[in-house]
């Protein structure tokens, strides 16, 4: 089921996720929404927080940009180990039509489980690696905007104050629910 994304703005979005103890029904269903929401946004990754779910699960999809790469989900990932540093442009399904430089390794591996519970490892690199990383950044409340420089925050500012509007009134609709 498509859902709702979480804009920049909402609490949620900056809360540390608990990790998943039991792969039940639950958790399927949010997988599923996870893929159907990020492809109907046309994005390559999303984090339940985006969902206003805080459990520690990603799925990402770079198909588009490497078909040899199946889109996959991740429940508790973990980055085991990096390398190399490269700086290049992201955005974010939270942050409509923003983008920024933002440094990442080159390389990654990643452990996690997979949608039976079974633990698994992906080594991944440039782009891929890149939507990883992004990924699990927002399982720990961290934005794609914390590593942008002071000047480019101060330039995009009166964008975050438009969605932060937003963000809050997701807040307050889904406290009253």
């Amino acid at each position: 089921m498509v859902r709702e994304i979480v804009k920049y703005g909402s609490k949620v979005l900056r809360q540390p996720c608990a990790p998943v103890t039991q792969i039940d029904p639950s958790v399927k269903a949010l997988v599923r929404d996870l893929f159907d929401s990020m492809g109907a946004a046309e994005g390559v990754g999303l984090a339940a927080p985006q969902l206003g779910v805080l459990r520690r699960i990603v799925v990402v999809d770079v198909s588009r940009q490497h078909p040899e790469l199946l889109p996959i989900s991740l429940i508790n990932p973990r980055i085991v180990s990096a390398e190399g540093r490269e700086t290049a442009e992201e955005g974010c399904l939270s942050f409509p039509d923003m983008y920024g430089q933002v440094p990442r390794h080159t390389k990654v591996s990643v452990e996690a489980l997979d949608i039976n519970g079974k633990q698994f490892t992906v080594d991944a690199e440039g782009f891929y690696a890149r939507a990883l990383q992004h990924e699990l950044d927002h399982l720990d409340g961290k934005l794609f905007i914390d590593y942008l420089s002071p000047l480019k925050r101060q330039l995009i500012r009166g964008k975050l104050k438009t969605l932060k509007n937003e963000g809050e009134r997701w807040d307050l609709e889904h406290s009253q629910a």
